[in-house]
This record gives C-alpha cells, sequence and structure tokens, in this order.
C-alpha cells in the first residue's frame, strides 16, 4: 500500500496555480477525472430519466451509477441514497419532514459543538412543531463533546438529536457510534452531519448507527451538492412536500426537480478517483468498498504524518493559541494569535500563497463556546493532496507573521 503523493498532485489542475491550499474543509480542488466526468455527461445527450431514448438511458445510468458510488462510500444501500442541492438544503427538508411527526412537548436535541447547518434547521422546526430545544454542551477546554454530554438532555420526549461526526471547526470527532446507541435506547432518531468526517474517515453507516447522515461531495473531491444516507424503509416511513405528479418512490420523493446529472457524474468519478490513493490496481484489488478501505488507511496515515509536522512546527511558534485539542480528531486546526487578529494572519498568508481562512465558518454556536464570540481563528485543514512542503511554507509564513 503506497501513497504517492507527487503523482496524486499532478492530478489536480488547480495546483498548478502554486497556492498551498489548506481550506480543504470548505471545499477540497477538483482532480482531473472528475473534471472530466462532469464534462464529458455534458457532451453526450441528456434529457429526464428514461429508457426511450439515448439521452433518458444516459441520464438514468448517471443517477444509477451516482447511487451506488455513494451507497459504497457510506456503507449504505443505493435506495437509500437522497441527492439534494447542498446538506444544508437536505437538512432543511429533512426537519421539515420528520416535524410533521412531532408534539408539542416532543424534544429535540442539538449540539454546541455543531454547524450551524446542524443546529438552526432543527431549532426552527422543533417552533413551528411547539417541540422543546434541548442544548448538549461540549468542553472548550478541551474540545470534548461526550456521550454522557448528550445523556444528560436525553428524555423520554426526546424524538431526534442532531450531532456532528466531526467538527469542522476544530476537528473534535465525538464517539457517534456510543452517542446513537444511547439515543436508539431513549427511542429517538439521530441525524448525523457527517460533512467535514466524510472527508477524512471511511463511514460506515450502520456501524455508526446513524439513522440519516448527510454530506458534501465537494468536501471530497467531488462537485457542489449535497447526499444524504439513510436506511430505505426509514425513508418509507417519511411524507415529505412535494408536487402532485412527482414520483412517491424512495428515495425520489424527496430529490426536488431534475437532478443534476453532470454533478452526479462528478460524485461517481471522486468516489472511484478516491480508490485510488492506496495505489492499488483498481481492476484487481476487490470490491470497490474494499478498495475505499485501504486508500482510507493510507489517507489517514498520510494525514496524520503532515498533522504530526505540523502540530511539531507550531509548537515551537511563541503566541499562537491552538484551540483543536480533542484525542479524536480530524487533521484540522484552529488558531489564534496573542495580539494580533487571525483575519491579518489569512492576509499575510494569503499574500505568499498560502491558504488559510479566517472565521467561524458558521460554526457560531462552537465559537462562542470557545470564547471567541463570531470572530473565530484560522482554520488549517488537511487534504489529500497537502504535502510536507505545504506544511513547511505555511510554518514559515505563520513565522513570519509572528514577528513582522
Amino acid at each position: 500500500m503506497t501513497y504517492d503523493i507527487t503523482a496524486l498532485r499532478a492530478q489536480f489542475p488547480a495546483l498548478s496555480a502554486g497556492t498551498a491550499h489548506f481550506d480543504g474543509p470548505g471545499g477540497t480542488q477538483t482532480p482531473q477525472p472528475v473534471i472530466r466526468a462532469i464534462a464529458d455527461a455534458l457532451a453526450q445527450p441528456l434529457s429526464n430519466r428514461g429508457q426511450g431514448t439515448p439521452g433518458e438511458r444516459n441520464a438514468e445510468s448517471i443517477v444509477t451509477k451516482a447511487r451506488q458510488a455513494m451507497a459504497d462510500l457510506l456503507g449504505a444501500q443505493p435506495t437509500g441514497i437522497v441527492f439534494g442541492r447542498s446538506a444544508t438544503q437536505l437538512t432543511y427538508d429533512f426537519s421539515r419532514a420528520l416535524a410533521k411527526t412531532w408534539f408539542p412537548g416532543d424534544e429535540v436535541v442539538v449540539t454546541r459543538l455543531d454547524h450551524d447547518a446542524n443546529i438552526r434547521p432543527w431549532i426552527q422546526a422543533a417552533a413551528q412543531a411547539g417541540a422543546t430545544v434541548r442544548w448538549a454542551d461540549f468542553d472548550p477546554a478541551t474540545g470534548e463533546l461526550t456521550a454522557a454530554d448528550v445523556r444528560a438532555v436525553l428524555s423520554p420526549r426526546t424524538r431526534l438529536v442532531a450531532v456532528t461526526a466531526a467538527s469542522n471547526l476544530i476537528g473534535t470527532r465525538p464517539p457517534i457510534a456510543e452517542i446513537s446507541g444511547l439515543v436508539r435506547d431513549a427511542g429517538a432518531l439521530t441525524y448525523v452531519d457527517g460533512v467535514h468526517y466524510t472527508a477524512h474517515t471511511l463511514v460506515d453507516l450502520e456501524r455508526l448507527g446513524a439513522d440519516f447522515f448527510v454530506c458534501s461531495p465537494y468536501k471530497f473531491l467531488g462537485p457542489h451538492h449535497g447526499v444524504l444516507a439513510a436506511r430505505p424503509e426509514l425513508l418509507e416511513t417519511l411524507q415529505p412536500d412535494k408536487l402532485l405528479p412527482s414520483t412517491d418512490a424512495v428515495p425520489e420523493r424527496f430529490e426536488l426537480g431534475t437532478l443534476p446529472y453532470e454533478f452526479l457524474a462528478g460524485t461517481e468519478a471522486a468516489v472511484e478517483f478516491l480508490t485510488g490513493l492506496a495505489g492499488v490496481d483498481t481492476e484487481t484489488a476487490g470490491t470497490r468498498r474494499q478498495r475505499l478501505a485501504s486508500a482510507f488507511m493510507a489517507l489517514e496515515a498520510h494525514e496524520q504524518a503532515l498533522r504530526t509536522q505540523l502540530d511539531k512546527g507550531l509548537s515551537s511558534l511563541p503566541g499562537i493559541q491552538v484551540h483543536s485539542r480533542a484525542v479524536h480528531r480530524t487533521p484540522t486546526l484552529l488558531l489564534t494569535f496573542e495580539g494580533r487578529s487571525s483575519t491579518e494572519a489569512y492576509r499575510f498568508l494569503a499574500e505568499r500563497g498560502v491558504h488559510a481562512p479566517s472565521g467561524s465558518f458558521y460554526a457560531i454556536e462552537a465559537s462562542r463556546r470557545l470564547g471567541l464570540g463570531d470572530t473565530g481563528g484560522l482554520r488549517i485543514g488537511l487534504a489529500p493532496y497537502n504535502n510536507g512542503e505545504d506544511v513547511e511554507r505555511l510554518l514559515e509564513g505563520l513565522s513570519e507573521f509572528l514577528t513582522h
């Protein structure tokens, strides 16, 4: 099992501009096979799905293949894969559908660690249903959100717990399987935001115990849209608002309007690209799921080595506070600077060809809980194409910033 970073980087046209990208948590750069798949889809006949014409068959084939690819990536069933414009849009849609089953006095749990896209839709849906919102807190000193934190706010009236699998702000990875077990025992559902998690760890929907799991392909080398995974039989129990003539079949009943075929083609290509990260022969190395397992093992080892290099370098720089401290976390760090703003650092680095953005990145509750207000900090996020030279450029830029 090898991780050929030089060959991998050659697949990303955007890297030729020379920027060292640490903005992966906000969206990764796109490899050539994904770009080509999108263009090829648009170059062939396309129409509404069906079997009568080449355009209909092409559209049907693209959707079918994309569902299977995402099912392989998430450890789900193809008929449990729902496509949407974004993870935020899907969460809003499902919050409204689920809220139809809630009554005054029911309870919904959200966490202070989450991106607002997995908080606000539930707060608003609860308000419309007359349900009560309860908050699970995390420890700002350690960045940890534990199962005990969630257990403390569960009750016989809990109907749903919305929780992140990995914080997009500080990288914390809560124990989702343990939390899901507690929620299930309480007779409630678990809605997991896996947008940041999916880019770094192979998802296993059944092992996580998540009833709903949402992610975004553009965070793992694909195009901009959202994907939700759930058990098909659970989807059958929900009745979303939809147009009268649109199908009532699952998962299509949740997909509003015509799907973006070219983006779905790009998503299948992104999943297939991920299978090659370990340098295996895709023709002889088993199923796609098995190849993905090998690929993510190689990816995690690569990112861990870079994170170790980054952690060591940061420890030698004075005046930096690192807010990413959880034991289990993604290779994502949030920094603040003594007497200097993170926006200054972002601009300073950008002028030197290093992109590490500043902000709270919609994790507004987490930023406030950390004592950073709405400003947040400088976020450093590793992606599959980062290398040791990128990390050194970042560390050198930060060192220069601190003495500037």
